[in-house]
């Protein structure tokens, strides 16, 4: 497992510096990291510092949040087809986004703090709806009501916008892109992000015990809605986050645990760092890829995590069927 970690967080670095690396402006590796660590180059510096690295760094943390949020969610529910969306965050932080882009107050930190906004709106209606001490099928429930909800509003305000250009800008929004970032959307997100990821990180103990069973998990100590309500808070400020500075990218928080498993051994709460390094992993290189699949077009990233995740979801629900047969 050791192993595993050292390749995983190896894969990761060299796959950041690919994303600094990469890009439309053709820079040398020299001037490239001269400009980066030096300021030395001109207008070099301006790529490096204002517009790769920003990238780069919402790629490894953007990631990093889905993969640990999709464990975590995994982990809580005992379900391998639970994802970070299920309880409403993304689609209420996206409808936050969307009114954002609509009213015309997308400018500077408006958008972003209006889908957090969503977010934060979607976890008091979670925590409303599941109740103190709801369970997992109250929880998933209402994170199904408020998700629909939500995709009817984005809907709703896509469809009555006057402005063509603003409802264009709000279908690529909703593609999910890490293209025209900056730092202050690195300042912006980073602490949600690094506090979900964090709070998600303390629940190992209590997952492995919920492998057992609930009634098990209780008689070992662990306290079930104090671990529901971190679970809830955690991926609500993770995902919030993510979606607020990314926009929509599916699958990731799906499919990485799934690859990830096996190595693990199914633990719990040694899949979800594994999870973080393999969801960095695999935004870094899906945000890398295009960049080299269309590099003379806008391809979004979110566009292309689901070209590669729904057959792999397909690929899991016929496994399934087989093993049931």
């Amino acid at each position: 497992m050791k192993t595993g970690f050292a390749l995983l967080s190896v894969l990761v670095v060299l796959l950041f510096f690919a994303s600094l690396l990469i890009g439309p402006a053709g820079l040398g590796l020299g001037d490239s990291l001269a400009a980066l660590f030096r300021g030395e180059g001109g207008p070099v510096v301006l790529v490096m510092r204002e517009i790769r690295l920003p990238r780069a760094l919402l790629g490894l943390l953007v990631g990093a949040a889905l993969g640990l949020s999709g464990a975590a969610m995994q982990g809580y529910l005992r379900n391998p087809l639970a994802e970070p969306g299920l309880i409403g965050v993304s689609a209420s932080a996206a409808l936050g986004a969307v009114i954002a882009l609509q009213t015309g107050a997308a400018a500077a930190f408006a958008l972003p703090l209006s889908a957090l906004a969503g977010a934060g709106i979607a976890v008091l209606l979670i925590l409303l709806l599941a109740g103190p001490r709801g369970g997992a099928l109250a929880l998933i429930l209402a994170g199904i009501a408020i998700s629909a909800l939500a995709a009817a509003l984005s809907s709703l305000v896509l469809s009555l916008s006057p402005n063509p250009f603003a409802g264009m800008e709000i279908v690529y929004w909703m593609m999910g892109s890490l293209a025209d970032r900056s730092m202050t959307h690195v300042t912006l997100a980073a602490p949600f992000l690094l506090a979900g990821m964090a709070a998600l990180l303390t629940l190992g103990r209590g997952f492995d015990a919920l492998t057992l069973g609930e009634d098990a998990a209780q008689a070992l100590g662990v306290n079930l809605p104090r671990l529901r309500l971190v679970l809830v808070l955690g991926t609500a400020s993770a995902v919030g986050a993510a979606v607020a500075v990314a926009g929509s990218v599916g699958f990731i928080g799906l499919v990485v645990p799934h690859l990830l498993r096996p190595m693990t051994g199914a633990r719990p709460s040694v899949l979800l760092p594994a999870s973080a390094l393999g969801g960095a992993a695999m935004l870094l290189a899906a945000d890398i890829a295009t960049r080299l699949i269309a590099p003379d077009a806008d391809l979004k990233l979110g566009v292309l995590t689901a070209l590669i995740g729904a057959p792999f979801f397909l690929h899991l629900i016929w496994r399934m069927r087989r093993v049931e047969a």
